[in-house]
């Protein structure tokens, strides 16, 4: 059969996961690189057979034993699986960023017609910046506009808890975004980023040649996502593998203001924002929710229906006192 040996895996794994979508969009990139060879007779001959087979109702295959919500045996060690329910409304930053994502998702949900033409959708994405500006806000977004698991890998703990076997942990990661699609967020990922060169340990250095291997390997069925707060001390070689680079920064205080009105929705309703948005300057995202939060309660406690707004600006205070602390 023509074809590179990656289009025939990613058949077979569309076939042996039932996702007949990916079989065929798989094979019509098949055709499509036949044509570019002057192998026209083939190429049509193979879109033929594609779109008569998709006429032909499909029997129903069976639930797989174990689902991706529920991970289970080696990889229930290593991921936490949910299902977000924030949507792209909840997403609150710069338009760039926004713009970002919203590619992001333009391309999966465009993403048969993409593999069709000979192309890949955006899948292996970095999100750096400080704590607390949304990194994991937008993994969640994405898993939720696509109608996808969300499954989280805490970095710093595999590396703590399987020192010596992390390479071969990392092994069933991706062996499972190869035919389980999901959205794969690797949390903390400094933890595995650090300068190859700058370390004499054996170990580390392997993970991290690993983790490229795996990530340079890996099609497109999944979308990895890797969020860090220190992209200074990543490898350059793992920062060239993904496919974009979503940079987050402290919310401006505009930006902010909007953040703590999402959070509090109709509490927030007749609040001096003038004053609160220069409260909350230099804050992130995170200790603006919880400030609202605070204010928030405070006036359900008090069994009203709106915020005062000395109530936000105090939260506002008391939080950022915490942060130097």
């Amino acid at each position: 059969m023509a074809g590179s040996g990656d289009h025939i895996k990613a058949l077979v794994r569309s076939h042996a996961s039932g996702d007949d979508d990916s079989f065929y969009a798989v094979a019509a990139q098949i055709a499509a690189q036949e044509a570019r060879k002057g192998h026209n007779r083939l190429a049509r001959d193979l879109k033929r057979a594609i779109d008569a087979a998709r006429q032909q109702p499909v029997a129903k295959r069976p639930t797989p034993v174990t689902p991706i919500a529920q991970p289970r045996g080696d990889l229930s060690e290593l991921v936490t699986a949910t299902f977000p329910e924030v949507g792209l409304g909840d997403l609150v930053g710069p338009m760039q960023l926004l713009e970002q994502i919203k590619s992001v998702l333009t391309e999966q949900r465009q993403r048969q017609n993409l593999i069709e033409q000979g192309f890949s959708p955006a899948h292996k994405l970095l999100l750096e910046g400080p704590p607390g500006t949304g990194k994991t806000l937008s993994a969640r977004v994405i898993a939720h506009e696509l109608s996808l698991p969300l499954l989280t890998i805490r970095m710093d703990s595999v590396m703590s808890k399987f020192l010596g076997e992390t390479a071969s942990k990392l092994r069933i990661v991706f062996d499972a975004a190869e035919t389980q699609r999901a959205v794969y967020l690797f949390d903390e990922f400094d933890a595995l980023g650090g300068d190859r060169g700058a370390s004499d340990v054996g170990e580390a250095r392997r993970i991290v040649s690993s983790f490229l291997v795996f990530l340079e390997q890996l099609g497109s069925e999944s979308i990895v996502v890797a969020a860090t707060n220190h992209r200074t001390i990543l490898d350059r070689a793992l920062f060239r593998r993904f496919d974009t680079v979503v940079r987050y920064d402290l919310p401006s205080a505009g930006e902010g203001v909007e953040v703590m009105k999402m959070r509090l929705g109709p509490l927030g309703d007749g609040l001096e924002w003038h004053k609160i948005g220069a409260e909350g300057g230099g804050m992130s995202h995170a200790d603006l929710v919880k400030a609202a939060e605070a204010a928030g309660k405070k006036a359900v406690m008090r069994g009203e229906d709106r915020v005062h707004t000395a109530d936000l600006i105090e939260a506002l205070s008391i939080r950022r006192g915490g942060q130097s602390g």
